[in-house]
């Protein structure tokens, strides 16, 4: 075994505030609750190639003994003996049951995150059991962190490969495991997050867990004795600014790539400004911090799609007085079902498509111009995503509310653009150019026009589908434009009937808080 070079064990850098909550009686009783599906009886006797829901996160959540993680916690809490006890139990019979040579035994057992995910427990737990078995696993369990062909650099797994990592080689008296580790944690973040704070893996949801587990590894790196690179405290800390920034007036993340629209994210620093531009490829706006009744919106532009991102390029979001108006389909599970990879397309999100030209994955967008103001912005955004170029220009009025989109392609091709509304708005009316939604409370206009400002009809509007939370669906409003190689999209909230007059090259919209006048041909003069 791995372990019989050593006799002496070395400090055990327990991180159980790291563990989930659990509830007590049932892990004792043999009862476990993951990823909010229903509760399963694992029995005394393990199957721990048990997945009962056939939900991948719930097997993962299985093997990696966070939740028995949760009993040592407890122990050290109250000394509870019967806590310890039971979680030395389940460890030595996953131990015994998951030989890693062994072809009859989940995939999930050895699986790179289970593994970085599973060794601190182990570590918490080898701290008050004398246990020669669970050393062992701890020196096996650090030779795979150690491998550089299973290493993921960069990746939000490449990070909890990291913390294990560091805490084996310190339980284990292997320094050089502890140096890697760190070495590894400064290079993977200075890839992953760029001097912005922008994390490569295209979902803010992901920047705030890397920036939780950053504060892990930190801590961690300073219970080993070892010194904390200044630059990497550099790269979390930059983080915060674009988990701020993505954060929506309602205090949930902005549901871009996987990232579940009901993650919340508080108390992060922002630098104040209400509007940013993130180099990495985003475009977050809003009218004033810490008010529930701000406008808010994102664009979505930069490298093509990696790890976590959806091809959401061009695509836009939009609160307006306090309240959701176009959302996205957002995060559902990890699950491979058409409907998930229904989510990561085009069609889940507020974008142009080219009629009658294939889709070009991966491709990235450029940001071309801009014209920032304090109640007032625009942007340009450019790509070949279809073979052709296509254009977005954006306008977004604050106090009198409206976003402005101008959709356009080369002559000889026609641009279709998409609208998902937030479900709790339901078509109220539908006639030439315009459909009406609402609520008890509220209305949205959509408006679709040519630029010189004359009303386009010919919209569908059929029901959509978006993920509100994990493995849960909600019914919404989609309207699909009419073909056209330009065309003007107006969002109006808080009115029905929004009056619209043209007068040359400028189009004057009627909204609650005032009138609204733009340019028809172009909504962002290039700087």
């Amino acid at each position: 075994m791995f372990w019989r070079a050593r006799t002496t064990p070395g400090r055990a850098i327990c991180l159980a505030h790291q563990f989930p909550k659990i509830k007590l009686p049932e892990v004792m009783a043999g009862r476990v609750t993951f990823v909010g599906l229903p509760p399963v009886d694992l029995g005394q006797d393990i199957d721990w190639r048990l997945n009962p829901h056939g939900n991948r996160s719930w097997a993962l959540n299985l093997h990696t003994l966070r939740w028995m993680g949760g009993l040592v916690a407890e122990y050290e809490g109250s000394g509870e003996r019967a806590y310890l006890d039971r979680a030395e139990t389940l460890a030595d019979d996953w131990i015994r049951k998951n030989p890693r040579d062994h072809a009859d035994i989940s995939p999930w057992a050895w699986a790179e995150h289970a593994v970085a995910l599973r060794a601190p427990v182990l570590v918490c737990l080898s701290a008050h059991v004398d246990s020669r078995r669970l050393l062992d696993s701890l020196a096996e369990h650090g030779e795979i962190l150690s491998d550089p062909a299973l290493y993921r650099q960069g990746h939000n797994h490449g990070l909890d490969q990291d913390i294990a990592l560091l805490v084996v080689g310190c339980r284990l008296g292997r320094n050089e495991w502890r140096d890697l580790a760190i070495r590894r944690m400064l290079a993977s973040a200075e890839l992953a997050i760029d001097e912005q704070g922008v994390l490569h893996e295209q979902a803010p949801r992901y920047g705030l867990y890397v920036h939780r587990r950053l504060g892990v590894a930190l801590r961690a790196i300073e219970e080993s004795g070892a010194k904390i690179p200044n630059r990497l405290t550099a790269r979390r800390t930059a983080l915060e600014a674009y988990v701020a920034h993505a954060t929506q007036p309602d205090g949930f993340l902005a549901p871009l790539g996987d990232s579940p629209a009901d993650t919340r994210a508080a108390g992060f620093a922002h630098d104040g400004a209400t509007v940013r531009v993130f180099d990495g490829g985003y475009v977050f706006g809003r009218t004033a911090w810490d008010d529930p009744g701000s406008a808010f919106y994102s664009i979505r532009f930069g490298p093509g799609r990696r790890l976590h991102g959806h091809e959401d390029h061009l695509g836009v979001t939009y609160h307006a007085q306090g309240r959701p108006v176009l959302v996205e389909a957002g995060f559902h599970s990890y699950e491979k079902t058409d409907y998930v990879e229904w989510t990561k397309s085009p069609d889940a999100h507020n974008v142009p498509s080219v009629v009658g030209a294939g889709f070009r994955a991966g491709t990235a967008t450029r940001l071309d111009a801009s014209d920032i103001g304090p109640s007032r912005q625009s942007y340009r955004l450019s790509d070949e995503a279809y073979g052709v170029r296509r254009t977005r220009e954006v306008l977004v009025s604050h106090g009198a509310d409206l976003m402005a989109v101008l959709d356009s392609v080369p002559e000889g091709h026609a641009v279709r653009d998409l609208w998902h509304f937030d479900p709790s708005l339901r078509l109220i009316d539908q006639r030439d150019g315009v459909v009406v939604l609402g609520d008890d409370a509220r209305r949205v206009t959509l408006l679709q026009l040519t630029t010189d400002g004359r009303p386009v009809g010919g919209q569908t509007v059929r029901p959509g589908t978006v993920s509100p939370g994990y493995l849960r669906t909600a019914e919404t409003v989609t309207v699909t434009s009419p073909e056209a190689s330009r065309l003007l999209t107006v969002i109006v909230p808080g009115t029905e009937d929004p009056a619209v007059s043209a007068e040359g090259h400028l189009i004057t919209v009627r909204t609650p808080g005032g009138p609204v006048t733009f340019g028809g041909s172009t909504l962002c003069p290039l700087r």
